[in-house]
């Protein structure tokens, strides 16, 4: 009888368990690997893919991984999200904000760069602690992504079209 395939919640939870009996957060691993702590999470949560070159730094870091976590880790990742999520307090705040700045957001970014968009795939994230100036802490969220002009769309710029009219 042959065993089923293990799913994707049932890998990230071994990896998280792995993190997690490493006594080692986000951050230090990051350190360790030259990965961004958000990157480093996104990696455990199976919503990136290890690179050949970065795997050997992550099981430096993370000793318990086993050679199945490492393949399945460096297989493209479907990347999804549970909807549920966003009612938890933290993800809920955070789409709030977007939400909220994200009109403004977009003129500047449209003011300083033109018609077009960050990227998400192009894209760093971290976040960070500091402390704020009435000593309390504070919450950077770094959103570092590639500049995407929007292209006027003509008809000799269509790749695809010139190939079919060569037919």
């Amino acid at each position: 009888m042959e065993s089923e395939a293990p799913t994707k919640a049932s890998i990230v939870s071994s990896l998280m368990s792995i993190k997690r009996n490493s006594g080692k957060t986000f951050s230090q691993i990051a350190t360790e690997t030259g990965l961004t702590n958000v990157y480093v999470a996104q990696l455990l949560r199976r919503q990136a893919q290890l690179k050949h070159d970065t795997a050997p730094k992550l099981r430096a870091a993370l000793p318990e991984l086993t050679d199945a976590h490492i393949n399945h880790m460096m297989e493209a990742p479907l990347r999804s999200y549970d909807p549920s999520i966003l009612q938890d307090p933290t993800v809920y705040r955070l789409n709030e904000a977007v939400m909220h700045f994200g009109e403004s957001i977009k003129e500047i970014i449209n003011e300083e760069f033109g018609d077009g968009i960050m990227s998400a795939i192009d894209f760093f994230c971290s976040v960070d602690k500091v402390q704020g100036v009435d000593g309390k802490d504070r919450v950077v969220l770094t959103f570092d992504g590639k500049y995407l002009p929007h292209t006027e769309h003509k008809v000799e710029h269509m790749v695809s079209r010139l190939k079919l009219q060569k037919e």
